[in-house]
């Protein structure tokens, strides 16, 4: 279903209905021309953005709000590690050999087809 005609027609209706209350408002005597314009048009603004004095306010705020949080949950407010599990040297020598054992297979599978 095409929905484009539909949306033009109601557009269209709008700027009538508009134009209509413009006229209503011009035989009243209050409305000026620069008002019956704004009223019949109204302009979009632009992108607004956040000064780097807000942006610092509401960091600040998000990351009181989450530190609250964390305290509520019971969790610590900072990592004590960095989250990383460490290899004991007997893990990392047992991985490093059965590697080597993995090359040195693939090495001799190779030279017998050779």
């Amino acid at each position: 279903m095409d929905i484009n005609p539909i949306l033009t027609e109601l557009k269209a209706e709008l700027n009538r209905i508009n134009q209509a209350i413009a006229a209503l408002e011009a035989l009243d005597g209050n409305a000026t021309p620069t008002t019956l314009a704004a009223k019949a048009a109204p302009k979009q603004s632009g992108r607004r953005g956040l000064t780097p004095a807000g942006r610092r306010r509401l960091s600040e705020m998000m990351k009181k709000r989450w530190a609250a949080k964390r305290k509520q949950a019971g969790k610590p407010a900072t990592k004590a590690t960095s989250g990383r599990r460490k290899m004991s040297p007997a893990a990392r020598k047992k991985i490093a050999d059965a590697q080597r054992a993995r090359w040195a297979a693939q090495k001799k599978a190779a030279a017998k087809t050779a």
